[in-house]
């Protein structure tokens, strides 16, 4: 499904799409004039990925311009948007790359930093997390203008944020992708830090999965597991309504057909993703 309002801010800076020579709006600028952006949201980048942009380009040129704003002296730019395309361009040894300057504030950098990479999908958790949270409180911004900015769901938004309430441990561990955010999001189901940890040393010790990991929560949490029923496969019809459901409130939604009836289930996380919901539901 279209992901809602994503990559606004950074089309309304990219007019259209761009070819390998630059055009009238683009230009050919030295890298060793061009500056890191400071609030590029990215941490750590795929070496691998990496060398295989740096094939590319070595193959085809940079198809789409990076994105530079002047500085104040006028000497120098500074990264908007291309971070990877500059890192690989300076892997093949190139001298100077096809930009476009435009204006461009603190805020703003940020914002299209955040979507590009997202727009890429190869924005960590925790990088979004951070971005979300520097939006916040040096902007101002609320969860909901976040959202909107980076074309999530505010629920999303505050399921990201939420980790980085992890013990540091757990941090880390996901950054280094020991543990994925499914398996994060379960931990984050335990009420002390202490209880988090152990089951985080469970989960990597046996390598669960993150539906392993959910009952490890559920049980260290005293919940009893429900009883194994044999369901009844869902429909296609069925699994249509609960996609376009989840898409529309930004949570896992189940639809429970009988013979007279049945049940629609919403699925919430936090006192947040609550008012979320109900601000949806009841206006």
């Amino acid at each position: 499904m279209p992901r809602r309002g994503l990559g606004k801010g950074l089309e309304a800076l990219i007019p259209g799409s761009f070819q390998a020579e630059p055009t009238g709006n683009s230009q050919f600028i030295p890298i060793e004039q061009i500056l890191p952006n400071p609030s590029q949201p990215r941490g750590e980048m795929d070496d691998i990925s990496l060398d295989e942009l740096a094939n590319s380009i070595r193959e085809h040129g940079i198809i789409q311009p990076l994105i530079l704003t002047k500085d104040e002296t006028g000497d120098h730019y500074t990264l908007i948007a291309g971070e990877r395309r500059l890192r690989a361009a300076k892997l093949v040894g190139l001298e100077s790359v096809p930009c476009i300057v435009r204006k461009a504030s603190e805020q703003e950098r940020l914002e299209l930093a955040l979507i590009e990479n997202i727009q890429r999908e190869n924005l960590s958790p925790l990088d979004s997390a951070h971005a979300y949270v520097k939006l916040q409180e040096e902007f101002g911004l609320t969860q909901d203008q976040v959202a909107e900015r980076v074309g999530k769901s505010r629920v999303a938004v505050t399921n990201t944020i939420r980790l980085l309430k992890l013990p540091e441990e757990a941090l880390i561990a996901l950054n280094s992708e020991k543990i994925s955010e499914g398996h994060a999001r379960a931990l984050l189901g335990l009420a002390s830090s202490q209880a988090q940890l152990a089951a985080l040393q469970t989960i990597v010790r046996n390598e669960l999965n993150v539906r392993q990991a959910e009952e490890l929560v559920r049980k260290l949490s005293g919940i009893k597991p429900k009883p194994l029923v044999e369901k009844t496969p869902k429909s296609a019809d069925v699994k249509s309504i609960e996609a376009s459901l989840r898409e529309r409130l930004g949570t896992k939604v189940s639809l429970n057909p009988t013979e007279k009836g049945g049940t629609i289930v919403i699925h919430y996380y936090s006192e947040e993703e609550l008012d979320s919901l109900l601000n949806q539901i009841l206006g």
